[in-house]
């Protein structure tokens, strides 16, 4: 990418989100996207899995190497890991799961079969179990068909006078979307206190919830028996990768329903030791990091953006930060869309020199999150944007 790297020379400061680490070198290699005929991109939209969501810090790239180097027993490695995650976080126990989805079916599969060997060989037959998952309406999403993998059924419910008319004997868990609170009629706090009055255990999907740093260990000191985050999003660990934690009769027994296990309903969520490694060594880097300089990073590249398009013709723009999940700014930008539309702008930062991924919020604005592009990358976003707009606004 020649224009990217000439772009680069002029800029005079490399940020902090992603730098390098000072003594690092660079190391010629083999281009192995380019040999396969595939362009690698700028991410300016956010930790979407099939953008790849976020890039490893250099420790846990480092940490994976060492775990490549070495054999382990895996169960061994899982519980030391889990052991010091559990630290860090305030929790009874916890585990590496295979992506935030693993981790919903693992404590899924822990609520309903919990250690009782037979009942872990015969899911997703739920046949005799407690089978039944209490969540909002207002709370589905297509993440829950992770759970459902369990071979349980979900159980919609809104009020707090419909959840105590649903639990019942057959309800094995209570399932929560973090990032739905504010549209769901039951609220968190609340929601927690049903689980505990009737005995069910309560699950938090707080995938995409970090920043703040805080949540990490907010909702198990509210009082969740499970939590659940993804590991490659924000936390920049594997993208394959994620937590499980809460209590320790439910993470054993979440261990026992997934791999190494070989008869078991998450067999297929492995998780491997380079991973597991890797999302404890995530956890750790970001646990330490300067978040209040991360979040003023973020800030000024956006505002950057926003600088670069300000004046052009029926341009405006404005930096919004959702209230829960991916709680980081994000440029949303918008002109006079009879002159070019949404998606012309979208396909013309994608075919362009470097290719730049943006998302389009419908047809009424593009939406611009370079929290986890690399150092520099904000500055040709800004260059290209106002290049595309300039262009078609004329």
């Amino acid at each position: 990418m020649p224009n990217r790297r000439k772009f680069l020379k002029s800029i005079p400061a490399v940020s902090a989100l992603g730098a390098m680490p000072a003594g690092a070198k660079v190391v010629a290699k083999r281009d192995y996207f380019k040999d396969l005929g595939l362009r690698t991109f700028i991410n300016a939209a956010g930790t979407y899995t099939t953008l790849t969501a976020s890039l490893m810090q250099p420790e846990v790239v480092a940490a994976i190497e060492y775990a490549s180097k070495h054999y382990v027993k895996l169960t061994d490695l899982q519980d030391a890991c889990g052991k010091r995650i559990a630290e860090m976080l305030g929790s009874e126990a916890a585990m590496v799961s295979s992506g935030a989805a693993g981790a919903l079916l693992a404590g899924t599969a822990a609520c309903v079969a919990g250690t009782d060997q037979e009942k872990i060989k015969r899911l997703p037959d739920t046949a005799g179990m407690k089978n039944e998952v209490i969540i909002q309406k207002s709370h589905r999403y297509g993440y829950d068909h992770a759970v459902r993998a369990a071979g349980v059924k979900m159980i919609e419910i809104e009020t707090t006078a419909e959840y105590e008319r649903a639990v019942n004997e057959r309800t094995a868990m209570a399932l929560f979307f973090n990032a739905n609170d504010p549209v769901g009629k039951i609220k968190i706090e609340e929601w927690i206190a049903l689980g505990k009055k009737h005995k069910v255990p309560t699950m938090n999907d707080a995938a995409a919830d970090v920043p703040p740093v805080e949540n990490l260990t907010k909702y198990i000191k509210m009082g969740f028996d499970l939590v659940v985050f993804s590991g490659g999003k924000n936390i920049r660990g594997p993208q394959s990768a994620g937590l499980l934690f809460g209590r320790k009769d439910l993470i054993e027994a979440a261990k026992m329903n997934v791999s190494p296990n070989s008869d078991s309903v998450g067999r297929g969520c492995k998780v491997n030791k380079e991973e597991i490694l890797g999302m404890m060594v995530a956890l750790e880097n970001y646990m330490k990091r300067d978040h209040a300089a991360d979040m003023k990073e973020g800030e000024r590249r956006v505002n950057l953006i926003a600088a670069a398009v300000k004046g052009l013709p029926s341009v405006t723009t404005e930096i919004q930060i959702p209230p829960i999940a991916n709680h980081l700014p994000h440029l949303h930008v918008k002109w006079d869309f009879a002159k070019i539309s949404v998606r012309d702008v979208v396909t013309k930062l994608r075919d362009g020199e470097p290719s730049i991924e943006v998302t389009p919020s419908g047809r009424d604005a593009l939406v611009i999150n370079t929290w986890v592009a690399q150092p520099g990358d904000a500055e040709i976003v800004a260059k290209r944007l106002k290049e595309v707009l300039k262009a078609a606004l004329a």
